[in-house]
């Protein structure tokens, strides 16, 4: 019997509100779930844990999606922090790069969104604009705080991006940060009118892609469907699958980053 692929969602770690708590909390917006549920997956939260813990925990995932939130800490690609950064959260950092590296490791599917995608290209060596209106001259990527809002972007022909969403269509962003130099072993999958990053893939592994949009806000979620599928098509199957994840050979090994915040 054949088992829904098993999707590891990163999450938040802050302090939440609910009834009368008010607590430390993992928390993550529940369109993630749901929207690895409509393209087939099974959806686990990965809260940050203890780096050394990482392998062991993804070893039972079928693929992983890094998710948006906080920016990360400029001393993960040797920066100064910009007066617009925010405080580093340093143990999702730590947490999320040690995920990333086992998944790339085992070379299992892997999707970053958002800060997701900027935390691939910082661990493959590159580095990130820190505040985005600096370079670029405007608030179109992030217009409106505590809001989704739409802008175009265009896909590189040939990329799986570019297979999956042909030509330029509006997403969903929230971002003041993004890509500067690009990580070795990545290709830019797409771009926005003012020449921003949008997409990344990587040229070395099996499907790790990142975009800095968000697909889990729409109704049509093709790049999660994808990342679904890529992960159903080597999943594990029957008992030996159900009591611990089916175990495969190493894919090519994560690009060293150097020494050690984002939409």
């Amino acid at each position: 019997m054949s088992h829904p692929p098993l999707i590891g969602l990163t999450t938040y770690l802050t302090t939440a509100q609910w009834g009368e708590w008010d607590l430390p909390a993992a928390v993550l917006p529940s369109a993630y779930a749901d929207c690895v549920r409509a393209a087939g997956g099974r959806a686990v939260l990965l809260p940050p844990d203890a780096p050394e813990a990482a392998a062991d925990v993804v070893e039972r995932l079928d693929a992983i999606v890094l998710t948006g939130g906080e920016d990360l800490d400029p001393a993960l690609y040797g920066a100064v922090p910009h007066p617009r950064t925010g405080p580093p959260v340093r143990e999702r950092d730590g947490w999320e790069r040690a995920v990333l590296a086992a998944g790339l490791t085992r070379d299992i599917p892997v999707l970053g969104v958002c800060r997701g995608m900027q935390l691939m290209n910082v661990h493959a060596g590159g580095t990130l604009v820190q505040h985005l209106p600096d370079s670029v001259g405007h608030h179109g990527h992030n217009p409106h705080r505590g809001h989704f809002c739409p802008h175009a972007v265009t896909t590189v022909p040939g990329t799986r991006i570019g297979s999956l969403l042909p030509g330029t269509r509006q997403v969903a962003t929230h971002h003041h940060q993004a890509v500067d130099r690009l990580g070795t072993g990545l290709v830019v999958a797409a771009r926005a009118a003012d020449g921003t990053v949008e997409a990344v893939e990587s040229s070395r592994h099996r499907f790790a892609v990142g975009v800095q949009w968000h697909p889990e806000t729409g109704g049509d979620a093709p790049v999660v469907r994808a990342l679904v599928a890529a992960a159903g098509s080597s999943a594990g199957t029957g008992p030996a699958h159900t009591a611990g994840r089916k175990s495969r050979g190493a894919g090519s090994s994560a690009v060293p980053a150097p020494p050690i915040q984002v939409s």
